[in-house]
């Protein structure tokens, strides 16, 4: 296969699987939601550019945990189908994961967009 042809295809699924966590995960939905919301206010709020990065960056990690998380649960159910403590133990770091890049998401947001309101 030819490198441009390589490097479009790998484009290509790197959007497919952004694409799935989009329609079939609901808390990436979510997240996408708190995503669109956050960057709203930061328009209405007229956010400093360096205010606008760091939400920026805080909700890219949100969204690549929770991609992440996907992955794991993802593995794990083609691995262990049936329930074993492990696999348990596996999704619920994962998921722990994501608990914790959201919560100091919503810290950050009401870092940012407390003192405007």
């Amino acid at each position: 296969m030819k490198k441009k042809q390589w490097l479009l295809k790998s484009f290509k699924s790197a959007f497919e699987g952004i694409f799935y966590c989009a329609i079939h995960e609901r808390n990436m939905k979510i997240h996408i939601g708190a995503a669109l919301t956050a960057g709203f206010l930061s328009w209405w709020f007229a956010l400093e550019k360096y205010e606008i990065l760091l939400l920026l960056v805080i909700i890219e990690g949100v969204l690549v945990a929770e991609m992440i998380n996907t992955v794991v649960e993802t593995l794990v159910n083609m691995i262990s189908p049936d329930f074993h403590p492990l696999a348990k133990i596996a999704k619920d770091v994962a998921a722990g994961a994501v608990l914790i890049t959201a919560v100091f998401s919503l810290v950050v947001g009401y870092i940012l967009f407390f003192s405007k309101l």
